[in-house]
């Protein structure tokens, strides 16, 4: 029967291996974040850009007339209106 001693420089390899792993579990859940982080940033910045461009667009046709024909279908009918003088 084999008796196995537990060595000073085994103990710290294991104990720095641990350490070592903690640490780049640690940077790796930090690039993580920081990459969800950028791409909720683009997200943010894109729909912004787009509520601008529809403001632009309806500013531009703030107060305008369009008359558009339309063919109505199914159970539509036009109501008479009267004057008022």
């Amino acid at each position: 029967m084999e008796v196995a001693e537990a060595s000073f420089t085994g103990f710290f390899k294991t104990v720095l291996i641990i350490i070592g792993a903690f640490v780049l579990l640690r940077f790796l859940g930090q690039l993580a974040i920081a990459k969800r982080n950028m791409e909720a940033e683009k997200e943010a910045v894109q729909r912004e850009k787009d509520l601008l461009r529809e403001r632009n667009r309806k500013m531009k046709d703030f107060g305008k007339v369009r008359i558009q024909k339309s063919n109505p279908k199914g159970d539509v009918q036009d109501v008479d209106y009267e004057e008022i003088s």
